[in-house]
């Protein structure tokens, strides 16, 4: 008869918990926390010797305080809460997260960091970044605070900033939003990727400002791009606000075509462009998904990709050298062009970017498009190009298909290409172009989570609370865990 290891295993690691739990024949008291949110925790030295590190440095220093002949641990800094979860670990090998919120998981992450026990620190790392969206949902200010304040969160605040600037809802229809410290606002605000449309922003400032005791709001002014503001809305919500210069060059800029702003004011939010905006990113975005492509009424907002500005002809020069050396060797571009004395623009998306090499390409997700009234997203169109060898000609120019379209749009018959009404024909009249480079974006989260080691099993039925989350490493299975449990082998 074969004796069964394994329930006997189960039976020490229940004993381990027991001993925990009631605390017989401890010999040290562990003062966690202060004031109204402390607690006393009792621990055996034999446990914490052989399972931590810092726990067995403290225990071996001669000055160490005593009482009843019992030793005294204080950590003042880290929360009960998160120290009952990291006690557990220690004496049992598992981490028990039920219903803990993202505050809350970050607590014990810093607790961790504390105690030295890195791969405690990084698994619960891991999983506040895969399961970031819902964390933040919860309690986005909370966890703002706590990830700003602390130098051990800087990945995790990188990545939440990210996840806020592509879904600012998160966070600007959180019940605490006016509770968001100044210099935490200051940073979103400054952010050229924060989705969402200017006159909102501005919107979400007056409220923040509105909630707040003795506090300028003038003071973030400067981050606001007030020439993405329509006429309207201005009139309306901002005009009142602002100082005089500011209103006076405004007028100017709603008033006079073409008025270039005298004001200082940073770069257009998602795109730096001044023919399209983010709502055109929003469709191009899908157009490059092959998404919604002939419905932008579909189009749910969400931007996968980074538009860098790389040339402008009315910036830099409109000569081919210069677009040559900003443009050539950058991977994926959209060039768009805005016809002259109208609101018409046009242009086209190469997946494989341009050089100099005066050669044609295949590319299967080019396409080209127009929008006969840019201020009018709904009258957007495209077609794509054929995926045969005349794709893309690289050039000093951006050509499509067999020199169907291109900077001077020469084209009667489209050879690479379906036939395309709406795009002028013969030599084309502009007011300015744009060549902006297409980038994926790579979430902060990426490497990270490919990285991974530490996780045995995953949230079930993940809502607004997580589930029971067993914690050991992939390097460990259940019979070495057993053994530095039992042993004291670390």
């Amino acid at each position: 008869m074969q004796y069964n290891l394994t329930e006997e295993k189960i039976k020490i690691i229940q004993s381990l918990g027991k001993l925990l739990k009631n605390g017989t024949d401890h010999n040290v008291i562990i003062h966690i926390g202060e004031y109204s949110n402390s607690k006393k925790f009792l621990a055996h030295t034999a446990i914490l010797r052989y399972r931590s590190d810092y726990f067995n440095k403290i225990l071996s220093e001669k000055n160490i305080k005593k009482e009843g002949g019992k030793y005294i641990i204080k950590k003042p800094n880290i929360t009960p809460q998160a120290f009952e979860v990291i006690l557990e670990y220690l004496y049992i090998g598992e981490i028990n997260i039920t219903n803990k919120t993202g505050t809350e998981l970050l607590n014990i992450m810093f607790a961790s960091k504390d105690l030295k026990l890195e791969e405690l620190a990084e698994f619960i790392k891991e999983f506040i970044i895969n399961h970031h969206h819902l964390l933040l949902q919860n309690d986005p200010v909370g966890i703002l605070q706590i990830v700003n304040d602390n130098n051990t969160f800087i990945k995790i605040k990188e990545f939440c900033i990210e996840k806020i600037c592509s879904e600012p809802e998160i966070l600007f229809k959180s019940d605490k939003f006016t509770q968001l410290s100044a210099s935490l606002l200051e940073i979103i605000l400054k952010r050229n990727d924060l989705n969402l449309d200017e006159i909102e922003i501005w919107d979400n400032l007056i409220k923040w400002g509105s909630a707040q005791e003795d506090r300028e709001i003038k003071n973030f002014f400067k981050f606001i791009r007030f020439y993405d503001i329509s006429s309207e809305d201005y009139i309306m919500k901002v005009k009142e606000y602002l100082p005089e210069e500011l209103r006076a060059d405004l007028l100017r800029f709603y008033m006079i075509p073409g008025h270039e702003p005298e004001c200082k004011t940073l770069p257009r939010r998602i795109v730096d462009s001044v023919i399209i905006n983010r709502k055109h990113v929003e469709v191009f975005a899908d157009w490059i998904d092959k998404k919604n492509s002939w419905n932008v009424e579909n189009n749910n907002g969400t931007i996968n990709y980074k538009f860098n500005l790389l040339y402008r002809g009315s910036r830099d020069g409109n000569t081919i050298a210069e677009v040559r050396k900003k443009c050539n060797n950058k991977g994926a571009t959209i060039i768009v062009i805005k016809i002259k004395d109208s609101e018409q623009v046009v242009g086209g998306y190469s997946p494989i970017g341009w050089d100099s090499s005066d050669t044609y390409k295949s590319s299967a997700n080019s396409f080209i498009f127009t929008i006969p009234n840019r201020k009018n997203i709904q009258t957007a169109k495209l077609v794509y190009g054929y995926d045969d060898p005349y794709s893309i000609l690289c050039r000093h120019f951006a050509i499509f298909g067999y020199n169907d379209y291109n900077r001077n749009w020469n084209v009667n018959n489209p050879f690479s290409s379906p036939k395309f009404d709406g795009i002028p024909k013969g030599n084309l009249y502009m007011d300015d172009y744009e060549i902006i480079q297409v980038v994926e974006k790579t979430s902060v989260s990426k490497n990270n989570l490919e990285n991974t080691s530490l996780i045995k099993s995953t949230v079930e039925n993940f809502g607004t609370t997580m589930k029971n989350i067993e914690y050991t490493s992939k390097k460990s299975n259940q019979k070495s865990i057993l053994k530095r449990l039992i042993c004291g082998k670390s």
